[in-house]
């Protein structure tokens, strides 16, 4: 019993002095007052909280430098700046550049912090160190002509000694151009002079001597124009202009191409070929034409203009347009009036004009036929081709053209449509067919004669037949009526003409009553909509696209549940209900609807159980995601990450059941310490 007492005063003496010790450790003093910078920080004056400075319990004086620095924090991440161009070794050591308990005198950035960072001489930095290739006028200047407080004995609060300078030239000079120019003041500029006005390698793209050298530089780059000075950028001039991107060319666009071919350049280019650049005027008399050059413009001179003279066809005294229009040998109308009135400006003649059916030598008596005719949108043949050209060329009222162009072509503009227009272009069906729709099935000869097998009920109708609908008769879903319509029409319809069909929906029921057509749920896949998204027509018990239960359902099947039947969730019906539904639906998209919690509700939160937050497997509930120090209020220190985790989670009944406790637990000391006996002792084998 002695023996017992002794130990236990020995155990509370030595507590006593070990917070002796502590307390006499919190009244250390500062080794020396700090810099007047830091000084005018609350609380750093006086030099009392070092762990402001020095880092807590757990942190250090390296990663506070970097939390009140931020900007030298980030250089060195990035390894940009002076700092970023450190060794890693003095990078990650500040007070090794930058000493501190000095006095208030005592700047931080002095001679000894830029030797240390490879800078004998502070006025001599190679500023290429931080990206920034200084020359000219701007080694003439001193640190503090740019740096303000390179040379202040304190930097006033909020501003920097020298990092945070933009590059930009005017931020330190002002802009002449107000901000218009897309290019760097370097494009055009030196660091010598200003004044001194730069353009690189202008020569690549244009002489600027001769003629062009006496223009000023507006006249090309013109403030309101694509090529305007403010709008040049890098990559903006990589293609030089050419004669016809600054001077329009009067010539027909066949004639430039002709003779750009010939010379082996562009048509923008090809003005030297007959303008040389010495010429003083695009109109100089020097100017010449020669038969080849006018060939190339595709109008030789040949037979019957042969022995037309120039003036003929290019009047002198006409405006340029009107003499040199581009003419083609076979654009007749260019010189011979069009006696169709433009009818023929489009469609099959128009590239051939008035040769296409007249002769080159003379108009009269015209070479339209049968051939002609087939290839304009409605060929001549069965009862069509006996028919006179009046039928449907009428004769003109006197002094107006024959109507020729945009005759009807199509049988429902002349004949009577028991369709209704149900298979016309302005249902977007069978408008490829310059005859009409009814050209599909019916011929030329008599409209009874019908080649059924010609019907392409998935492109007419939009409604494929296949599966088990080409199993049945056309009258199973076109039923006859009694007595004809006014067209004669006894064939049944399905819907009205211009009326949307509905899909499955019309002929079948919705087993899922509409589930899986609530937003949210893929409306098309791959280019299938409604029940064609999962359902073939051969049955509706196959799903040969598969089924995305994640897209649909919005519980995707993941690991284990992927492994899984479905009749796991979804129970086979004895019968199948009034839907033709035979599965059950779900019990539910959370754990706890299939699962119980072993928990007891220990991690319920706003009345839900949230098991994904820790149990992040799809296979298996006993793989945790769970970050102690991160996902509780509790951080594991390195004491407390030695202990396993049953030592402070035990198993206790919770709800009527016995399960390990998680939540709440007490984070006092004391809770698994105490306060005395045992605790005491464990703290003093820690000492």
């Amino acid at each position: 019993m002695i023996g017992l007492r002794t130990g236990l005063a020995v155990g509370v003496l030595s507590a006593i002095g070990v917070l002796l010790l502590a307390i006499g450790a919190s009244e250390r003093k500062s080794p020396g007052r700090v810099s007047t910078v830091h000084g005018r920080i609350a609380e750093l004056r006086g030099g009392e909280k070092c762990s402001s400075c020095h880092g807590g319990w757990f942190g250090d004086m390296q990663s506070a430098c970097k939390e009140c620095h931020a900007d030298v924090a980030k250089q060195v991440a990035d390894q940009k700046g002076l700092h970023g161009s450190l060794a890693s070794e003095l990078a990650a050591s500040c007070a090794s550049c930058h000493g501190e308990h000095h006095g208030d005198d005592f700047q931080l950035v002095n001679a000894l912090a830029f030797s240390m960072a490879g800078v004998p001489d502070r006025t001599k930095f190679d500023h290429r160190q931080v990206g920034f290739a200084m020359d000219g006028a701007h080694l003439l200047l001193a640190c503090k002509e740019c740096h303000r407080n390179a040379d202040a004995a304190l930097v006033p609060e909020g501003q920097k000694r020298f990092v945070g300078l933009s590059q930009d030239c005017a931020t330190c000079h002002a802009d002449p151009h107000d901000g218009r120019m897309q290019v760097s003041c370097a494009a055009c500029h030196s660091q010598q002079d200003f004044t001194e006005r730069i353009v690189p390698e202008h020569e690549r793209w244009l002489s600027i001597d001769g003629a062009h050298g006496k223009v000023a530089c507006r006249d090309c780059h013109g403030a309101d124009t694509p090529h305007a000075l403010e709008k040049l950028h890098p990559g903006s001039h990589e293609h030089g202009r050419s004669c016809a991107d600054c001077h329009e060319s009067p010539h027909a666009q066949k004639f430039l191409a002709g003779n750009a071919a010939a010379a082996g350049v562009g048509a923008k280019a090809v003005c030297a070929q007959c303008h040389p650049v010495a010429l003083e005027s695009f109109t100089d008399l020097r100017v010449t034409v020669t038969a080849e050059q006018h060939a190339r413009g595709g109008f030789p001179l040949a037979a019957p203009h042969d022995g037309v003279a120039c003036a003929n066809c290019h009047l002198p005294g006409k405006p340029w347009a009107e003499r040199h229009p581009g003419r083609s040998p076979d654009d007749c109308r260019s010189c011979h009036q069009d006696p169709h009135g433009g009818q023929f400006d489009q469609g099959p003649f128009a590239e051939q004009g008035c040769v296409g059916c007249h002769d080159r030598k003379h108009f009269e008596p015209h070479a339209f036929d049968l051939e002609h005719h087939a290839r304009t949108k409605l060929p001549l043949d069965g009862v069509h081709a006996k028919a006179e050209c009046s039928r449907c060329h009428r004769d003109p009222p006197e002094g107006t053209p024959r109507h020729f162009a945009d005759t009807p072509s199509r049988c429902e503009q002349c004949h009577s449509d028991a369709h209704e227009g149900a298979f016309g272009p302005d249902r977007g069906r069978l408008a490829a067919n310059p005859r009409g729709a009814c050209a599909e099935c019916h011929g030329t000869d008599a409209f009874a004669k019908i080649d059924h097998t010609k019907f392409d009920h998935a492109r007419w109708t939009g409604f494929a037949i296949g599966g088990a609908h080409a199993q049945v008769e056309c009258e199973d879903c076109h039923v006859r009526t009694d007595a004809p319509d006014t067209h004669g029409r006894r064939f049944g319809r399905v819907q009205r003409n211009g009326g949307e069909f509905g899909g499955c929906a019309v002929c079948h029921r919705d087993p899922h009553e509409g589930l899986f057509d609530r937003p949210g749920a893929p409306a098309a896949l791959e280019g299938r909509v409604g029940c064609e998204r999962c359902h073939d027509t051969a049955s509706f018990r196959v799903l040969p696209h598969g089924y995305d239960h994640g897209a649909f359902t919005g519980f995707a099947l993941n690991g284990a549940h992927g492994a899984l039947h479905c009749t796991a969730c979804h129970a086979r019906k004895a019968t199948a209900d009034a839907s033709g539904r035979s599965w059950e639906h779900a019990r539910g998209h959370d754990c706890v609807d299939c699962h119980r919690d072993p928990h007891q509700g220990q991690f319920e939160r706003l009345g839900k159980v949230d098991c994904a937050r820790c149990h992040k497997s799809t296979t298996s509930f006993g793989t945790l995601s769970f970050r102690h120090n991160l996902d509780s209020r509790f951080p594991l220190s390195d004491a407390h990450q030695k202990v396993a985790c049953a030592g402070c989670h035990k198993e206790e009944p919770i709800n009527g059941a016995k399960v390990v406790r998680y939540r709440p637990l007490s984070m006092e000391c004391v809770s698994c310490h105490g306060t005395e006996g045992g605790g005491a002792t464990g703290r003093r084998r820690r000492l």
